[in-house]
C-alpha cells in the first residue's frame, strides 16, 4: 500500500509516555533529538464525573516534565476526538504554548455530535477551535524533524496516525498485539474502513515503533504501549497473520455489539469536539449536557 511520503526510520525521536490509570490513556511528549523542540500527543484532563469536578494532575505531570527538561512545545496533537477521556489541550497551550492540531474531518464529528448534544448556532462546526486541520499526506515540523500525517478513519472519521521519524502515534486505530483493534460502531465509524486504515499503518517499515493511545492489560499483563509494525503484522489478534477484511469486519461487528459505551463518552465528546474547551451555559458557567437515548 502506497504511503504519501517516504518513511525516515533513521530519525529517532525521544518519546516519553504518561499513563493515566483512570482512562487507560497514554499521552506522549515527542522530542527532537537534535534540539529542545517537542510535541505533545493525546493529553488528558482529569474529571471526577460523579462529582462534576475537573482537575489537572495528568496535565501538570506533562508540564513538569517539559519545564524540567527545558523543552519547547511546538504542537499539541489530537489523533482523534476521543470518546473516553477529556483533552487538556487548552490548559497545556496556556501554560506551554504550541499549536493545536487534529484531522480535517473533525467537522464531520462536530456536525454529528452537535446534533446529539443539541448545540446551538454558536457552536462552530468548521474545526476553527483548532489551530490547524490536517489532511491526509500533510506534514509539519517538530524542531528539525518532519512529522507526516496519515488519515486512518474507521474508529472515527477524523482519526489520523502521526509518523515522526521511526515512531508512529496511532491513536485508537490499533492496540497492542494482544489487544487487537478499537471498536468501529460509534457514529461515523466503519469496520471495513478501519481494516483499510490498519493496513496503511502496517505498510510502514517493520522496524517502525508504534505508540498506542490506550492499553487495558489483557489477561492481567502489565500495561504496555509500544510495539512495532513487524510485531503487529505477525501477532495482532485481529489483523495479524494475514487475516482478511471480511473476517475482520465480521469479528469487529459481532464484538462491537457486545460493548458498553465508554464511561466518559458524554463529557469527552462535548469537550473534545471543542478542542478541549468546556462548554458553558448562557451565564458563562462550565456546564455539560446529558442527552437521553441518543447514543
Amino acid at each position: 500500500m502506497t504511503l504519501p511520503f517516504t518513511p525516515q526510520t533513521d530519525v529517532k525521536p525521544e518519546v516519553e509516555a504518561f499513563f493515566d490509570p483512570q482512562t487507560n490513556t497514554i499521552s506522549y511528549v515527542v522530542k527532537d533529538p537534535g534540539s529542545n523542540a517537542c510535541a505533545i500527543v493525546d493529553s488528558v484532563l482529569d474529571i471526577d464525573y460523579a462529582a462534576g469536578r475537573l482537575s489537572y494532575d495528568s496535565a501538570d505531570a506533562i508540564i513538569d516534565y517539559v519545564k524540567r527538561n527545558d523543552l519547547v512545545v511546538e504542537w499539541i496533537i489530537e489523533t482523534h476526538v476521543h470518546a473516553d477521556h477529556l483533552s487538556a489541550a487548552p490548559y497545556l497551550q496556556e501554560k506551554l504554548g504550541g499549536k493545536t492540531g487534529i484531522g480535517e474531518k473533525i467537522t464531520i464529528v462536530q456536525d454529528t455530535f452537535g446534533k446529539v448534544f443539541n448545540e446551538g448556532t454558536e457552536f462552530q462546526r468548521d474545526g476553527s477551535q483548532f489551530d490547524r486541520l490536517f489532511k491526509d499526506g500533510d506534514s509539519y515540523t517538530v524542531g528539525a524533524m518532519t512529522a507526516h500525517v496519515i488519515a486512518t478513519p474507521g474508529h472515527t472519521p477524523a482519526c489520523q496516525t502521526h509518523v515522526i521519524g521511526d515512531a508512529a502515534f496511532v491513536g485508537d486505530t490499533l492496540f497492542m498485539p494482544d489487544g487487537g483493534s478499537a471498536r468501529a460502531d460509534f457514529p461515523g465509524g466503519d469496520a471495513g474502513t478501519l481494516y483499510d486504515s490498519i493496513q496503511r499503518v502496517l505498510s510502514l517499515p517493520d522496524e517502525t515503533r508504534l505508540f498506542m493511545c490506550h492499553d487495558y492489560g489483557p489477561n492481567g499483563r502489565d500495561i504496555k504501549w509500544e510495539t512495532t509494525v513487524g510485531d503487529e503484522k505477525t501477532h495482532n489478534i485481529h489483523v495479524g497473520g494475514g487475516k482478511g477484511k471480511d473476517e475482520f469486519v465480521k469479528m469487529r461487528t459481532e464484538r462491537d455489539a457486545t460493548l458498553d459505551m465508554p464511561k466518559l463518552i458524554i463529557p469527552s465528546l462535548q469537550v473534545n469536539m471543542r478542542a478541549g474547551e468546556v462548554p458553558c451555559d448562557p451565564d458563562g458557567n462550565p456546564t455539560l449536557k446529558v442527552p437521553l437515548n441518543k447514543l
